[in-house]
């Protein structure tokens, strides 16, 4: 006959069952999935059932039947908490067959790019990751005089990618071009008017925080080319916060201004980043591009509008930590969409 301790042991074994199946049952092995390596149902069990001698080897307890019911439902609920530190989004990345001029004007891939609409204030409070930090950060700021949300910031994003290159492109909607840095360091594009992605690769389930892997984009909205006004922040083996100019040979932009006669603030941004000399020199893992390639993926664009430090977006994720980036998945070429006949 099993000792008592050996009959604990079962019933840890028992928890840890209907625990998966509830967890996965509930919320779905996705959620479960997304906890990778930082938690685990084991572990979340020995939580729950420390001290009461089951999982310690000692003499074992009965805990009530009324605890062990709720058993299910709290790590239910621990698992529905660390799901919210992930944006969940799925972006996926059209290949472009041709290489376009990098000249200011999108027109000749915006319509083979990724592109999911106009981005507002408002749209971003109702999207899923804006829960994240619940406007915290991604926000923007009151001066006095303000016009109404859509009027003060809004854009379009596009991206693409071919054998070598990430096509990065926006078409911007703003109220105030400011280029103004209280305190103006090359390394500081977050305190003017700037567009910035961030992109892990190879995407992993590691918290980092622009460690290996990590890389931001940043282009500052600035129609006069400078070194500074393209910046590469990004990460290396054991290193983290590394902060430089794109290498000038990996990089072509073009900041258009008042493309549509509305607004000296408008702009219109269209750039391109080499992989091999910027995601190659962040993560030795990192293996050339093709189909079915997972990365992290945020954009950040920052719109001070004359404070020191003010609003800014932040679309498919939260700040700076690369495993609430979005899912970013390269596909293949995509057709622009069409009209039907009448």
């Amino acid at each position: 006959m099993a000792s008592r301790s050996t009959c604990g042991a079962c019933k840890v074994h028992a928890m840890q069952t209907v625990l998966t199946t509830g967890a996965t049952g509930l919320i779905g092995a996705a959620a479960v999935a997304r906890l990778g390596r930082h938690y685990t149902l084991r572990a979340l069990n020995r939580r729950a059932l420390s001290g009461s001698g089951l999982c310690a080897g000692g003499p074992s307890r009965r805990l009530p039947l009324r605890r062990l019911l709720m058993l299910p439902f709290a790590t239910c609920a621990m698992l529905l908490a660390a799901s919210v530190a992930h944006a969940d989004v799925n972006i996926n990345v059209p290949l472009l067959e041709t290489a376009p001029t990098i000249d200011g004007d999108l027109a000749e891939w915006k319509d083979r790019a990724h592109n999911d609409g106009v981005w507002d204030m408002r749209r971003i409070s109702e999207a899923r990751f804006y829960r994240l930090d619940r406007g915290a950060r991604n926000r923007l700021t009151d001066h006095g005089d303000e016009p109404p949300l859509e009027d003060d910031l809004r854009a379009r994003y596009y991206i693409a990618w071919d054998a070598h290159n990430f096509y990065l492109g926006a078409e911007v909607w703003d109220n105030v071009n400011d280029l103004d840095d209280p305190e103006p360091a090359d390394k500081r594009w977050y305190f003017k008017d700037a567009i910035c992605w961030f992109m892990e690769g190879p995407r992993d389930r590691a918290n980092e925080r622009f460690g290996q892997g990590d890389n931001a984009f940043c282009f500052i909205a600035d129609p006069q080319p400078a070194r500074r006004n393209a910046w590469w922040r990004h990460g290396a083996p054991g290193q983290s916060y590394l902060e430089e100019p794109i290498p000038e040979a990996a990089c072509d932009y073009v900041v258009r201004m008042d493309p549509w006669g509305r607004s000296a603030a408008d702009f219109v941004l269209e750039a391109r980043v080499e992989m091999v000399p910027t995601f190659g020199q962040s993560d030795p893992r990192w293996q050339p591009p093709q189909v079915g390639d997972e990365y992290g993926m945020e954009i950040v664009h920052t719109d001070p509008d004359g404070g020191a430090y003010g609003g800014h977006f932040m679309i498919y994720g939260n700040g700076d930590d690369d495993n609430t980036w979005g899912r970013m998945i390269l596909v293949g070429p995509r057709k622009p969409i069409g009209r039907a006949a009448e």
